[in-house]
């Protein structure tokens, strides 16, 4: 009999149970229909700005700092690659204005960060993997990393069972239940309150044919620029809280390839070789969801890692396996499911 029974094979969910597994816990994890919004395509693990800190920015900072050992290991036992490195974030400044703030904050990653990582300005890249900038100027974070969405979540679940766990797509919940069930467990939580404690917003990413794996991440004009090892650089995303189909593609993912390729003119003519779409949980209070559930007595919930869960996810796995398994709290207010009521 399992000690654990994780229901959800997304990135919380497959986090929680590789680390529960990890102190020993037997571990089963049941979803029948995959990884939902964690098969997508984009793979950004990029930080908040370094500045006004708070317990959401500083518990993403430990876990992305997590992240190389986690995924490591992850890959060591199930033999497939996650699509983890840590290549950095390079991002344009487009005006004096934003020349003054991105200074600022190169002192303040130096405090906040704690000299493990760096906030800088540099000059554009002559090579032309870079984003256009107004200044020439570039800031340049070495605390992103990025990773291959559906490779990750597929390393997870081969690590689990070759280390002896289950991953189902139906069973018996046995032991302890923690519920990562995503859009479809924020819903459950809506039809038993007055008031929306989450809901899904959909997102659209393409991958396109072009080789920069050894290149570092972009972002301008609020698109996300990943190259993956596999020869492909993913484009993401839309944030639509309206619509009629949850996984169509339309002129929206269009109109943000056509601004990726503005902002970055050496991906003029590389061939769309994948559209996606799909819904991404986010709670009410827009922080990651975890502790007691609001609705099964005795058992938990982690939910709502709406863009930041492959961020989050080292540390959600940690916290949540003190708390199920050694009733250690360390789980910051704002992270607690009462926040979103």
């Amino acid at each position: 009999m399992p000690d654990i029974t994780v229901l959800g094979a997304g990135i919380f969910g497959l986090s929680i149970a590789w680390v529960c597994q990890g102190r020993g816990a037997k571990v089963r994890v049941i979803d029948p229909g995959g990884a939902g919004a964690s098969g997508g395509v984009v793979g950004a693990l990029a930080p908040h700005v370094p500045e006004n800190w708070n317990d959401k920015k500083a518990f993403q900072l430990e876990s992305l700092l997590m992240a190389k050992p986690f995924w490591h290991e992850v890959e060591a036992v199930s033999g497939i690659s996650s699509g983890y490195a840590r290549l950095g974030r390079l991002q344009p400044i487009a005006d004096a204005a934003a020349m003054t703030l991105a200074q600022a904050r190169t002192k303040t990653a130096a405090e906040l960060w704690q000299m493990n990582a760096t906030w800088e300005i540099i000059a554009t890249d002559d090579q032309g993997w870079a984003p256009v900038s107004p200044t020439g100027k570039l800031i340049h974070d070495t605390l992103s990393a990025r990773i291959h969405p559906r490779r990750a979540c597929a390393a997870l679940a081969a690590a689990i069972t070759t280390r002896g766990g289950e991953i189902l797509t139906k069973g018996a919940q046995q032991g302890q239940v923690i519920h990562a069930t995503g859009v479809a467990g924020l819903a459950e939580l809506n039809r038993s309150h007055t008031r929306t404690i989450g809901n899904g917003v959909k997102g659209q990413g393409a991958l396109l044919h072009f080789d920069a794996r050894d290149q570092p991440q972009l972002f301008a004009d609020t698109v996300h620029i990943v190259p993956h090892t596999d020869g492909t650089v993913a484009i993401g995303s839309t944030s639509e809280r309206d619509y009629d189909d949850a996984t169509s593609t339309d002129e929206k993912l269009d109109e943000v390839i056509e601004r990726a390729m503005r902002a970055v003119p050496i991906l003029h003519g590389a061939r769309v070789v994948e559209r996606w779409a799909g819904l991404r949980p986010r709670s009410r209070s827009r922080a990651p969801m975890l502790g007691p559930h609001p609705l099964h007595t005795g058992q938990f919930i982690a939910n709502g890692g709406f863009k930041i869960g492959f961020g989050m996810a080292p540390k959600v796995g940690q916290v949540m396996a003190d708390f199920v398994l050694e009733n250690k709290d360390s789980i910051p207010c704002d992270f607690r499911p009462e926040a979103s009521f």
